[in-house]
């Protein structure tokens, strides 16, 4: 065989060929990964999902894997089945609760505001002292609040369907979550291998530095999901618990209320405080105490105490990232991203700071410049 037989092919092409072939090449790679981008783009928020709880709650698949004797698919699907239980559930239960309480309580609203103006509670009047005085000003203000009370008939259909759409979005959001929790198995079972390959890409992508980046990202997922959601998950429960003793109506509704709000300071009084009005006007004025007593001591303070436990076990998140990454979680994903978007933006800060910290220092004239491989 001669030596130009054994010469490639791609020697025989001209300048001009080869640059048309390299940007076939470059045109065919495009074609297929927005290919891939496309088939994958309906099951990104359960992918995103799925990642976030496996990395979060792998330290405990561990333990799990090695009580049940190693068995790698036996530990991932009871990992699978606890986040059935755990996050599906509670999901079903608020999209039942939204279309059956709101609407009841929509409908008891709207023949409270019928009825006229509300007459001041018989407690208030045997307040010593001044009773008489807080009764006649409630019944000056409600007699003469009639366009207030047209106010609140305009605003109460508006909520009331928002409130049915965000049972529908919930409701919506369960094809994603039983998704995820498909997605889960396979990441949980074949989580080692796939955090090779992972870290062998970053490695190549980060000059060798891709376990490092692995621990950033894995310790910003742990706190956004452990500070986070765990005080808000406690809260909630405290919540739920105060309110089944209390005996308030729509307890569930009013305990998911406080899993929302617990990212803003004030949002848990705000729900808690409103039980206990209710229970007030109701003419419970124990039980009215007992909530108030109940939020302050219980539903507050856990605030204080169990959130600074929390993130003292991961990276403290701003409060401007929790809540740009809750709400733009649910207007980019649904209701599934009520759990994606703090972790994403809380990875991505992390790696900005990371990226910062390991930028060259400025060069100083005369010295030969120092780069730092990111």
């Amino acid at each position: 065989m001669s030596d130009a037989s054994k010469t490639p092919h791609t020697e025989w092409l001209s300048p001009a060929d080869l640059r048309l072939n390299r940007y076939a090449q470059l045109a065919a790679v495009l074609v297929i990964a927005l290919g891939c981008y496309l088939v994958l783009y309906p099951f990104i928020p359960a992918v995103l999902f799925a990642a976030v709880v496996c990395s979060a709650t792998w330290p405990l698949y561990l333990r799990l894997r090695m009580a049940l004797w190693g068995r790698s698919a036996l530990a991932a699907l009871v990992m699978t089945l606890l986040l059935i239980v755990l996050v599906i559930g509670p999901t079903v239960l608020l999209a039942a609760s939204l279309a059956d309480d709101v609407t009841a309580m929509a409908e008891a609203a709207k023949a409270m505001l019928n009825g006229g103006p509300m007459a001041p509670p018989a407690w208030l009047r045997k307040i010593p002292l001044v009773g008489e005085l807080l009764a006649d000003q409630w019944q000056r203000l409600a007699s003469g609040s009639d366009s207030l009370s047209a106010l609140w008939k305009s605003l109460l259909e508006p909520v009331r369907n928002f409130l049915i759409g965000a049972g529908k979005s919930a409701g919506a959001g369960l094809l994603q979550l039983t998704l995820a929790s498909f997605i889960g198995f396979f990441f949980y079972r074949d989580g080692e291998a796939l955090m090779v390959a992972v870290r062998k890409a970053l490695d190549r992508i980060a000059a060798g530095r891709g376990n490092e980046f692995l621990e950033t990202i894995d310790n910003s997922v742990t706190g956004a999901v452990v500070g986070v959601f765990g005080t808000a998950l406690a809260q909630a429960l405290v919540a739920l618990t105060g309110f089944v003793i209390a005996g308030v109506p729509a307890a569930f509704l009013l305990s998911v209320a406080t899993f929302f709000l617990s990212i803003v300071p004030i949002g848990p009084p705000l729900v808690w405080g409103g039980a206990a009005a209710w229970l007030a006007y109701d003419g419970q004025m124990g039980w009215a105490a007992f909530m108030v007593a109940w939020g302050f001591l219980g539903i507050s303070t856990i605030d204080n105490l169990v959130k600074p436990y929390l993130m003292s076990r991961s990276s403290k998140l701003p409060m401007l990232l929790v809540v740009l990454g809750v709400f733009g979680g649910v207007v980019a994903f649904g209701f599934i991203g009520l759990f994606i978007g703090p972790p994403v933006l809380a990875i991505g800060l992390t790696l900005a700071q990371l990226w910062i910290a390991h930028r060259a220092p400025p060069a100083v004239a005369g010295a030969p410049a120092e780069t730092t491989p990111v």
